[in-house]
């Protein structure tokens, strides 16, 4: 039960910006963005990040345009939302263009449908729009329940193929 934007018996939510330390947790909640789904088929962390469409998310993370945020219930981090801008050569999966940075989002298992995520997504969209980003991109596919989510904050498809949507939210 909600009281005061707390869950009783649960430590207050906190939502800092990413640093070097929570770089396991990005990836790992990487992981969780890209196998959502719960199969018995799922590749282990280090494995899955070998393949260049998903690492692209999370590799050599620091560079001009990233940012990110972390969940945190106490000292246990339990979403992170992060952002990246793509080159038109080795894109991800919501790329719009050069200039819109894509968004990853990911909540742990047992912390969901706790209102963690949009807390997560809006303090990511805020953060755009004071630092002056136009608009911002995702990918979804389209019997992921996140696209509910996103649907309440804004993003618009822009975009579907394959079962999955490219939405975005102009800022």
């Amino acid at each position: 039960m909600r009281r005061g934007g707390r869950l009783r018996g649960m430590p207050a939510l906190s939502i800092l910006p990413v640093v070097a330390a929570d770089l396991p947790f990005v990836r790992a909640m990487l992981h969780e963005a890209a196998f959502w789904r719960d199969t018995a088929e799922v590749a282990a962390i280090d494995d899955a990040l070998r393949e260049p469409g998903l690492a692209r998310y999370v590799e050599g993370w620091g560079r001009p345009g990233d940012a990110g945020l972390v969940a945190r219930r106490g000292d246990t981090p339990v979403g992170a939302v992060w952002v990246r801008r793509f080159p038109a050569d080795a894109h991800g999966y919501g790329f719009v263009d050069e200039r819109t940075p894509e968004l990853s989002i990911a909540v742990s298992p047992g912390h969901r449908r706790l209102g963690t995520g949009r807390c997560l997504l809006d303090a990511m969209l805020v953060q755009l729009r004071w630092s002056g980003v136009a608009q911002v991109s995702l990918s979804v596919e389209d019997d992921n329940p996140a696209l509910r989510l996103y649907e309440q904050a804004g993003f618009a498809v822009r975009d579907a193929a394959d079962g999955a949507r490219t939405m975005v939210r102009l800022l």
